[in-house]
């Protein structure tokens, strides 16, 4: 039998397959990253939706081993050393189908850059919230779709790099 060690990002149906028994996240053999949207961490932790969010997520990051990325305002990264970061770029005009499959594809591709896990998964979650904000402000907050964040995406990392 082979071990996997490749960080995995697991997202939507991950999630969902996972929330019947999330024990199953104690015995993997490599770091995780669950990037779950409110609803989904409800299922999947058994805790409300409303409540302490900051709290919830590094409760269940630590405990879990994993990486926790509570989507939403404000989106919460939870480590499993009880470090969290709450990003501040991102806004409503995100909430639409397919945004959410950007990060985790985001995630995915900066750990496959081989960056740190903590690094990849903070990058992508504020680049994503930029680019958003960024379409928000070209197209409006009610136009904004997955493919304009993803186009946008170039622009958010030269925003970054000018600074």
């Amino acid at each position: 039998m082979r071990i996997i060690t490749t960080p995995m990002v697991i997202d939507a149906d991950g999630l969902n397959a996972i929330s019947a028994n999330p024990y199953i996240l104690d015995t993997a053999s490599c770091p995780l990253v669950l990037t779950p949207h409110p609803g989904e961490f409800s299922r999947l932790s058994g805790l409300p939706v409303s409540g302490d969010r900051l709290r919830s997520a590094t409760e269940f990051a630590r405990s879990h081993g994993c990486v926790l990325v509570l989507k939403g305002h404000r989106t919460i990264t939870a480590l499993p050393d009880g470090t969290a970061y709450i990003n501040t770029t991102g806004g409503p005009a995100m909430a639409k189908g397919g945004s959410g499959d950007v990060l985790a594809g985001m995630i995915a591709a900066l750990v496959g850059q081989r960056l740190p896990l903590k690094d990849a998964v903070v990058a992508a979650v504020y680049l994503h919230g930029l680019a958003g904000d960024m379409c928000a402000e070209k197209y409006g907050e009610y136009s904004v779709t997955a493919s304009d964040i993803i186009a946008m995406l170039p622009y958010a990392v030269l925003k970054v790099q000018d600074r």
